[in-house]
């Protein structure tokens, strides 16, 4: 029995040893395994962990070449900031120079002439001296004698210092215009809207015509008396005229007879009714013409007033030429030669919109569009400038900035160019003539001639009477006369000519 218990616990002995071994050489192997697992593992995070080291160093560099490139831009932008400004500081210190000998030029001719004033005040009381111990002429006498010959002595030399400097100011005032009227002028390029003082209406049979007139004429004086125009029906098949120099009341009167027509109800009644429903439908289309004008220039907001008359210009002509049209020209020219003289842009624009509203209203009130647009310009608190450009476009007064002179300028520009305007043959004859009679009136002129439309005038003066230096006060006397006593668009070019002839005959 014991030996039974003997084997069987050396079995179970035996056993266990070999499920130990058994047991142990799989958790080696199993070890082994995980631990190749772990290190394929350690492997791809090294391998990974370097391609994302090397990755953020070629963005790193690239990043380096960037501001690199950044930075050389931006030296070289500052260097030539700098190379700017020092050629503007050499430009400024060349003018200032220039300034510097011109101002120095014109205290030497000061000097000179304070100079030859004293000399000439010492000739005369020598001279008075002389002639009352040689003549029998008073010391009064002897004076105002005198004062005569000096002053005719002192007026040639006047005038040669004046014609000196004038030629040198025009020379380079012509230049500096022709560049600012250049650049005005090439930057813009309006339209030219020109006016008739007709609208023709079609309709749809010539039935209409009579339906137009009505029994005993009834509706054409009713269509006549509210409308304020004269209506036209003649033998021409399919149409009628509608003739007013207003154009804003022609405007309505020809929407209200089409709207009559395509209604086909046409009676006294029914007129007064389209009537005042088409003028409404014109208050709010002004309206928004003349927002839509103010959005567009960068002006908006402004005064309701003025946005309606802004609207309103375009139904008003002066020579033939659409007001709005030539605000809007005048406008945006003055802007442009504003810009280049150094003046505030927004504010010139503002000023030429503004400078005619006064037209908008004129024929409803009568007087002069600059005083009208002035007190409303003033009323509604518009800026000083807008007002002296109102006032100085037609010389009331005279320009008080560059965005008033760009203005008048701008404003002479477009009423004066060809074919910008006509003008009723006997004020143009009644111009001329009073050019004309301006420069006869003279001392010394023998003829005077206007040509190119009136806008020249060639003044024959007399040769053995006046010297060239007195032709050419002579020709400012004129100008100055004719800028005071005609009215006339654009400018007056005033050409004074003498001239010797020698004529022999060979016999």
């Amino acid at each position: 029995m014991l030996e039974i218990i003997g084997a069987g616990l050396a079995g179970t002995a035996v056993g266990t040893g070999i499920g130990y071994l058994w047991l142990k050489n799989s958790s080696q192997k199993m070890f082994s395994h995980l631990e190749l697992e772990a290190r394929a593992k350690a492997k791809a995070i090294a391998n990974e962990a370097e391609h994302l080291l090397q990755d953020a160093q070629v963005k790193v560099k690239a990043k380096a070449l960037e501001q690199e490139s950044e930075f050389q831009k931006r030296v070289a932008e500052v260097e030539e900031r700098n190379r700017k400004v020092i050629l503007q500081s050499k430009e400024l210190m060349k003018q200032e120079e220039q300034h510097r000998a011109l101002e120095k030029k014109l205290q030497d001719e000061n000097a000179y002439l304070a100079r030859l004033e004293t000399q000439q005040k010492e000739a005369i009381a020598q001279s008075i001296e002389a002639m009352q111990s040689v003549a029998s002429l008073t010391e009064e006498e002897a004076k105002n004698y005198i004062l005569e010959k000096v002053e005719a002595q002192s007026r040639a030399e006047v005038a040669s210092i004046v014609r000196k400097y004038e030629q040198q100011a025009k020379e380079e005032g012509e230049k500096k215009a022709n560049y600012i009227l250049a650049q005005a002028t090439t930057r813009y390029a309006g339209d030219f809207a020109g006016e008739r003082l007709i609208n023709l209406i079609t309709l749809p049979s010539d039935e209409h015509k009579g339906r137009i007139i009505g029994k005993e004429g009834r509706n054409i004086k009713t269509l006549e008396m509210l409308l304020g125009v004269d209506i036209v029906i003649d033998e021409t098949p399919g149409v009628i005229l509608v003739s007013s120099f207003n154009l804003y009341r022609r405007a309505i009167a020809t929407r209200v007879i089409e709207i009559l027509v395509e209604d086909g109800r046409i009676h006294p009644g029914r007129i007064e009714e389209v009537h005042e429903k088409v003028e409404l439908e014109f208050e709010q289309k002004t309206y928004e013409e003349g927002e839509n004008i103010l959005i567009d220039l960068g002006l908006f907001p402004m005064h309701e007033e003025l946005v309606r008359l802004i609207g309103r210009l375009k139904y008003r002509a002066s020579y033939g030429q659409n007001a709005l049209a030539h605000t809007l020209e005048v406008a945006k020219l003055a802007k442009v030669m504003a810009a280049e003289m150094g003046g505030d842009e927004k504010l010139a624009l503002r000023a030429g919109l503004l400078h005619d509203i006064g037209k908008a209203l004129t024929q409803d009130m009568g007087g002069s569009h600059v005083d009208i647009g002035a007190d409303i310009c003033r009323r509604h608190n518009e800026h000083p400038t807008v007002i002296n450009a109102i006032y100085a476009h037609h010389g009331h007064e005279e320009p008080d900035s560059v965005e008033s002179a760009a203005v008048c300028a701008a404003d002479s520009l477009s009423a004066a160019r060809p074919g910008a305007r006509r003008e009723v043959l006997e004020s143009f004859t009644k111009r001329v003539k009073e050019i004309e009679a301006i420069a006869t009136s003279k001392q010394h002129v023998q003829q005077a001639y206007a040509i190119n439309a009136g806008r020249e005038i060639r003044v024959f003066a007399n040769a053995k009477k006046m010297s060239d230096n007195e032709a050419v006060l002579l020709s400012k006397e004129i100008a100055k006369e004719i800028q005071e006593k005609v009215q006339y668009p654009g400018e007056i070019k005033v050409n004074v000519i003498r001239e010797i002839r020698a004529t022999s005959f060979a016999k």
